[in-house]
Formats: C-alpha cells, structure tokens, sequence
C-alpha cells in the first residue's frame, strides 16, 4: 500500500530525525536519492546537459547537492538561481566545487539544449501557482525535449490537496522523499508528477496517513472468497433496484457489474425485468417493489432511475447497507441518508457532486479530495468520486486514491457497472470504504483490459471485471 502524509506531519517527523543527525545529513540522504534517480533516467551521465531549477528553501538544496554529485560523474550540470540572494549557500558551494556552474546566459536557452531539468524550484511549503519567472521557466522545460524530474514534487501543486492553482511544473518523473505527499495521489496534481519513486530517508511516521492507495496485495487481501460452506446467501444477495422505461440498460449493466462482481443472487427490482432476465436469466426478478423482494444484505439504487423518488425512498429505509449511484443521489433526502443507521456509500462523479454540494464541476474537479470529504461529511456516507483518479472517504480516517483506470472508462453505462460491482461488495459484507476501494481498483484494471488502448463499451467493461478478479487474487 503506497500512504501519503500532510505537509504538517512530514514537517515534524523530519524535525525529530534533524535533531538525532549531524547537521546536513537528511538533505544529503535526499540529495543522494534524487541524484541516482536523476543517472538512471540519463542513463549515460558523462557528457549530459544537466539544468537545475533552484529555488530558495531545502527544495533547492537538494536538486544543488544533487547536482553535484552528478557534476562529479561528468555532467555540466548549470544551476538557475531564482533568488541568488537566498540560494542555499552550502548546496552551491558543493556544485561550484564539483565543476558545476550557475547560469550566466538566458536560463531559456540553457533549457533548450538541456537532456535533463531539476525541479527545485518549490517544495512541500509552496502555495499556489508559480509566480511569473518560475511560470516561465516552466513552460521552457515543458517545450523542451528535457527529460524533468520534481525534486519531493512538482512546483505549484498543493501537496496537500492536488489542487494545481495556476502554473506548474509537469515532470516526467517526481522523486519524493520520506513518504507521498496526498497530491502525488490525487488528479489534477498526480497528472503533472509523472513516474513518482519514493526515496527512503528514516522519517518515524504516523501510523494511519491521511491518504493512501490500494495495491495488487492489499486488494487481494480484502476480496471476498466463497469458502467450503458457502451458499449463494452467505456470499452475498445485492438488490438492484434501478432502470427505467427511458433507462433499462443501466439496469441490465448494474446487474451485470453485480453478478461478476462475485454476488451469489441478484434481486432486480424495476420496470426493466424483462431487459434483465433476457441479458441474465439467473437474476430473480420481483415486480413487488424493494421492501418485498426478499433477502438481501444490501442494495443498490438509483442507475438511470429517471424521477423515481418513491423507489428511492423505500430503498433507503432498509436496514442494510445501501450504495446510492446516478439519478438516486438526486432523488434522495439529504436528512434522510443522514439520519441512517446502516451504511451508504455514494458514487457521484464530478458534476453530480457539484450539484449536491452546491458548486461549480470546475471546483470539484479542480479539489477533488476536499469536495470528497465535504460530501461524506453533509451526508454522514462514505464518498467514492469517480474520476481520473477516483477518491473513496467517509471524512474520518484516510482517504482511498485509485489510479488503475484509463479514460476509455469515459463510456456510457461504465459508472452503472462499477456501482453493481460496488453493491456485490457490500451484500458480501466489505464496509463501504472497503468495497468501494476494491470496487473502483477492479473496475480499472477492467477496464484497461477490456479496451487495451482502444474504445471499450460498459458491457465489455463487465466481463472484464472476472479477469480483473483473478488477476489480483493470484
């Protein structure tokens, strides 16, 4: 599991180590790191054009120093001083020492003939976008053929966040230090860091970080698999209740995501019973509204509903858990989801969180983990928004990133998919944060198989979820 910590904790977990070690010895472990990353990515360092971006703070140390030890292999490695005034002084020194050198002529030119860039221009502390000269520094290494490397993360994203607030360095690779910070997790600013490697310098770090990642093992560890004793109702009954005369295939899709997604029955409940049964006989169907549909362990409700809030409501008053998708976060009470005892877990994407949170699709887009925590917290749910990289929280421990997916899953029926998918999980006993950490992880690499680099429809999205499942389990 990869995990992310604030600025204000990987300040202080830095402090501690600072005040065990000889003075400079955590900014040359760092520098160390990130000029080993920097030879691996030249591959031949001897004869390499090698530009550093420095900025005033620790940030600029680090690419110095780095630079350094790269000017010592036989790079001619030129440092761009933003503030020379405030340079790190001990970090030039060794540059100029090695044989490195500060610019005398436009640093835009130098950056032309460049094979490689250094970010140091901010780190961790920056806020906002760059300002003007940086900006311009920065479109230069963007127009060149450079490789970029961010030096802990790029130059003008929230490390905090992932709000990318103006001009910033997009970097081919970011090498990070001690821990990922939330930004390098989260879109817009994780689409600017590139390959992120993370450089182990001995931070003692909480044990529960504010944002982490599911990998291959941790889903695996989670994926609910039927045992000796198993029967369709201990591995799970998931009630659909979605569909409409003008929508009965988000029906059919939410059900096909729930009976991939490993549910042992599926209870349709809906006026697109017939669409269901032709596409997957073995759903049982009921025209006798969700109360009366029988056993299940959770529902799903909402997909291509249309206006019915009658539906809706009946759904959420069962005492079990309940994923609530697509025209159902409409439909739905605010106070009621609230005043709920047994879990929700709510998958909006961008514009309908915009709409229940009562702002623009460009604010959520552009905070995508606040908007998230806000939501979960209006509503007491837990929160998966869909996106380039999807966010799953209930506001209280840390937040789930998940990158797996590409933007072939930009499909119609692809998010009816994912929340039957999504309901399997619960009905097999995963809490929300769990099932829909594991759901959005499977529903990626679906969907990477399913369309290998071209268009995909939600229908092959739902059969490729059984390879995404084996994949992870074995």
């Amino acid at each position: 599991m990869r995990t992310a910590y604030s600025v204000e904790t990987v300040r202080t977990a830095e402090r501690r180590l600072m005040a065990r070690l000889p003075e400079g010895a955590l900014m040359q472990r760092a520098a160390a790191g990130l000029a080993a990353s920097c030879a691996d990515l030249l591959g031949r360092v001897y004869g390499s054009r090698v530009v550093l971006l420095v900025g005033s703070g620790d940030n600029g140390g680090d690419a110095l120093y780095a630079g350094a030890r790269l000017a010592r292999r036989g790079a001619g490695v030129t440092a761009v001083p933003l503030s020379p005034e405030r340079t790190h002084p001990g970090g030039l020194a060794a540059l100029l020492r090695a044989g490195g050198r500060t610019a005398l002529g436009p640093a835009e030119e130098l950056i032309e003939r460049a094979d490689l860039v250094v970010d140091g221009i901010v780190g961790i502390g920056g806020k906002g976008g760059l300002r003007p000269e940086a900006a311009r520094l920065a479109e230069a290494a963007e127009r060149s053929r450079a490789a970029v490397v961010a030096v802990d993360l790029p130059s003008g994203v929230d490390p905090d966040t992932g709000q990318v607030r103006g001009p910033a360095i997009r970097a081919d690779l970011t090498v990070t230090f001690g821990t990922h910070k939330p930004g390098l997790l989260i879109d817009p600013a994780r689409d600017h860091a590139g390959t992120v490697r993370l450089i182990d310098i001995g931070l003692e770090l909480p044990e529960e970080p504010d944002v982490e990642a599911l990998q291959h093992a941790d889903v695996a560890r989670l994926l609910p698999l039927p045992g000796p004793e198993s029967d369709k109702y201990r591995r799970g009954v998931v009630g659909v209740a979605a569909g409409s005369a003008r929508y009965p295939g988000a029906a059919v899709l939410a059900v096909a995501g729930a009976l991939h997604g490993g549910a042992g029955a599926v209870r349709y409940v809906g006026p697109a019973g017939d669409a269901v049964l032709a596409r997957y006989p073995e759903t049982l169907v009921s025209d006798r509204g969700p109360a009366k549909a029988g056993r299940v362990q959770a529902w799903v409700v909402g997909p291509g509903a249309g206006d019915d809030a009658a539906t809706v409501a009946e759904v959420l008053e069962a005492d079990v858990p309940i994923l609530i998708d697509a025209d159902g976060l409409r439909l739905a009470e605010r106070e009621t989801v609230r005043a709920r005892t047994a879990p929700t877990l709510m998958t909006p994407h961008a514009g309908e969180a915009a709409a229940l949170l009562g702002v623009s699709r460009e604010e959520v887009e552009s905070a995508r983990l606040t908007s998230a925590r806000e939501l979960a917290s209006r509503y007491r749910a837990t929160v998966l928004l869909k996106g380039s990289t999807t966010l799953v929280t209930d506001a209280r421990g840390p937040a789930r990133a998940n990158a797996t997916g590409t933007s072939w899953l930009a499909t119609a029926g692809s998010g009816d998919v994912l929340s039957g998918l999504a309901g399997s999980l619960l009905a097999a006993g995963l809490a929300p944060l769990g099932a829909g950490s594991v759901a959005a992880y499977l529903h990626g690499l679906a969907g990477r198989y399913a369309s290998d680099g071209a268009p995909v429809g939600a229908q092959d999205v739902a059969r490729a979820i059984v390879r995404a499942w084996r994949d992870v389990r074995d």
